[in-house]
C-alpha cells in the first residue's frame, strides 16, 4: 500500500502513448457488446453550422437591434456537439450524443441594458430575441457601470492557440476504449471487486460574436471574433473490498487534443492502486497537524483563492480578502501566474467572454496580490481596468520559489513529517465571504515521513486566510486541473476532527 501511494505515476497519467492513436478501431472479439448502429456510424465530428452562417446569424441580429434603435449592441452564435459512452462491469451503460446551439442578444440603450437568447436560428426567432432584448432594456433601472468594453481593452488580433482538435472516434471505437481501461482496472487486483463505471468523452464547440457600437461594426475598437475549441476524456471508478471495508477511487485524462490522453490501461491500473491503496481504512483521534494536500485538491486551494479575489466578490464586499490589493496573502515564496496563452492550454483564450484581450501576468507576486479577476462590468464599479477575466480565470499557476526538481510526492511526505496526507475531499464546507473552511476528508496518516495506514471518515477545518498564510511548501509534481497547475502544497497545521 505504502509503495503505491508514494510513487503516485500522476506524470504517466498525463503522458501519451507513442503506440496510440487518436481514433482507434473497435475491437473485433464477439464479447464486445454491441452498440446501436447508427449512432455507430455517426462520427463525433463536425459541426451542423459553418462560422460564415453564424457571421450572417449574428449580422442580422445586429441589424434589427439597429433597426429598433439600439446603438449598443452584441450578439453571439455558438454551437456544440459531442459523444459520451459509459460502461460497467464489462457492459454498455450509456451512448449518448449531445448537440446544441444558442444565439445571445445584449442590447444597451443608453446605461440600460437587456439579455434574451434562443436556440431557434429562424429569422423570426431572432428578430423576437432581439425585440425581448431591448423590451428588457427599456424597463430596466440604469446602471451607470453597464455597457460594451472600452474600445482601448478591445481584442483586435490574435494568434491562434491550437485550441481545436477535433475527435472523430465512433461509438463502438470509444466503447473498446472504456471497456479496456475498465478491464485494466479489474485486471490490476482480485481485490478490486466492482466498478462505478469508466466512460469515454469527445467534446467539441465553436462560437461566433460581435459587437456593434454607435450603430457602427467591424472597425478597431469594436469586437468581432471567435474560435473553435475540443475537450476530451478518459475515465474510470473502481472498488477494491466487500462488504462494509469497500473503498472507491477514481482517475481519468483529460485533454484538448485525443493523442495527448493517457493510455487505458494507465489509467484503469492507477484509479485501482489508488483505491486499493485505501482499503482498511480508520479514523483518527481528533488533533491538529500538518496537512498535505494531494496535488488535484491542491488547485481547489488555488480556486478558493481565486474566488475571493474575483471583481464581484470584491465589489459586493463579500470576500474574506476585501481590498487584498498590494498586500501579503501568500508566504514570500509563493507566486501566482496566469498565461492565457499557451499553445493547447486547456485554459487558453485570446480573449475573454466580452471580446477583451488576455494578457500574461503575475497574480501574486512574492506573496503579495498584484491584481484581481475583473471583468468589464466589475472593474467600473471598483474604479479599475478590466484583466481580461470575464467568464474566469486563464491557465493559472502556483509555484513556490523553494521548490526543487527533487521534491516529487515522497520528498513532500517527509516534508510533512507526521501528519495527514489528504486525496478526498468531500461537501463544499467553504465560506467565501469569512473564508471559514470545513472538508470532510479521507486520506492517508504519514508518521515520520513514510504512509502509515489508510484515513477516512474525518473531518479538515480552518480559515483559508490562514491556510494561503500557512503554506510552507508546494511540490515538483505539479498536476494540471482544468486551467489551474500546481504541486502538493503543505499547509502548517489544520484541525482534524475524527473519533
Amino acid at each position: 500500500m505504502v509503495s503505491v501511494l508514494e510513487s503516485m505515476i500522476v506524470a504517466d497519467m498525463n503522458t501519451p502513448s507513442s503506440s496510440r492513436r487518436a481514433s482507434r478501431a473497435p475491437r473485433s472479439s464477439s464479447s464486445t457488446p454491441s452498440v446501436d448502429a447508427a449512432a455507430a456510424a455517426e462520427p463525433s465530428s463536425g459541426f451542423q453550422y459553418s462560422r460564415g452562417q453564424f457571421e450572417e446569424l449574428v449580422d442580422a441580429a445586429l441589424a434589427h437591434a439597429k433597426k429598433l434603435g439600439a446603438t449598443d449592441a452584441g450578439a453571439d452564435a455558438s454551437e456544440g456537439s459531442g459523444l459520451s459512452v459509459s460502461v460497467r462491469k464489462g457492459e454498455l451503460e450509456n451512448v449518448e450524443r449531445n448537440r446544441d446551439k444558442s444565439l445571445g442578444v445584449t442590447v444597451c440603450l443608453g446605461q440600460r441594458r437587456g439579455n434574451a437568447s434562443t436556440s431557434d436560428f429562424s429569422r423570426a426567432a431572432i428578430e423576437q430575441t432581439v425585440q425581448a432584448a431591448y423590451d428588457i432594456a427599456r424597463f430596466t433601472a440604469e446602471d451607470p457601470f453597464a455597457g460594451l468594453p472600452d474600445p482601448e481593452d478591445v481584442a483586435n488580433e490574435w494568434a491562434d492557440l491550437d485550441l481545436f482538435h477535433p475527435w472523430a472516434v465512433t461509438s463502438e471505437e470509444a466503447l473498446a476504449l472504456a471497456l479496456e481501461c475498465e478491464a485494466a482496472a479489474f485486471a490490476t487486483s482480485k481485490r478490486i471487486t466492482n466498478s462505478e463505471g469508466a466512460g469515454v468523452s469527445a467534446q467539441q464547440s465553436h462560437f461566433f460574436s460581435a459587437h456593434m457600437r454607435g450603430g457602427e461594426r467591424g472597425k478597431p475598437g469594436i469586437f468581432s471574433g471567435g474560435y473553435a475549441s475540443s475537450r476530451h476524456s478518459l475515465s474510470v471508478a473502481p472498488i477494491a473490498g466487500k462488504g462494509a471495508k469497500m473503498q472507491r477511487d477514481h482517475w481519468y485524462t483529460s485533454h484538448r487534443n485525443a493523442v495527448d490522453l493517457a493510455s487505458p490501461q494507465a489509467v484503469g491500473r492507477y484509479a485501482a492502486e489508488r483505491a486499493l491503496a485505501r482499503l482498511n481504512g480508520r479514523k483518527i483521534a481528533t488533533t491538529e497537524c500538518p496537512v498535505l494536500f494531494e496535488s488535484p485538491l491542491a488547485a481547489g486551494l488555488l480556486g478558493g483563492f481565486v474566488q475571493a479575489i474575483s471583481g464581484g466578490a470584491m465589489y459586493r464586499k463579500t470576500t474574506f480578502l476585501l481590498d487584498c490589493l498590494g498586500k501579503q496573502v501568500f508566504p514570500r515564496h509563493i507566486d501566482v501566474l496566469e498565461d492565457p496563452h499557451i499553445i493547447n492550454g486547456k485554459g487558453s483564450a485570446p480573449f475573454d467572454d466580452e471580446g477583451v484581450r488576455t494578457a500574461r501576468r503575475k497574480v501574486v507576486s512574492a506573496g503579495k496580490v498584484q491584481g484581481y479577476f475583473l471583468s468589464t462590468y466589475s472593474a467600473r464599479k471598483l474604479g479599475m481596468k478590466t484583466t481580461g477575466n470575464a467568464g474566469g480565470s486563464h491557465n493559472l499557476t502556483l509555484t513556490s520559489r523553494q521548490t526543487q526538481p527533487g521534491d516529487d510526492l515522497p520528498a513532500m511526505l517527509r516534508k510533512l513529517g507526521t501528519g495527514l496526507f489528504v486525496t478526498e475531499l468531500m461537501g463544499q464546507g467553504v465560506n467565501g465571504v469569512t473564508g471559514d473552511y470545513s472538508r470532510g476528508a479521507s486520506g492517508y496518516w504519514v508518521e515520520n515521513g513514510v504512509i502509515a495506514f489508510p484515513v477516512e471518515e474525518i473531518t479538515i477545518a480552518s480559515n483559508l486566510k490562514d491556510m494561503l498564510k500557512g503554506i510552507e511548501a508546494v511540490g515538483a509534481d505539479a498536476y494540471n486541473y482544468g486551467a489551474k497547475t500546481v504541486g502538493s502544497i503543505l499547509i502548517n497545521r489544520m484541525k482534524v476532527a475524527g473519533n
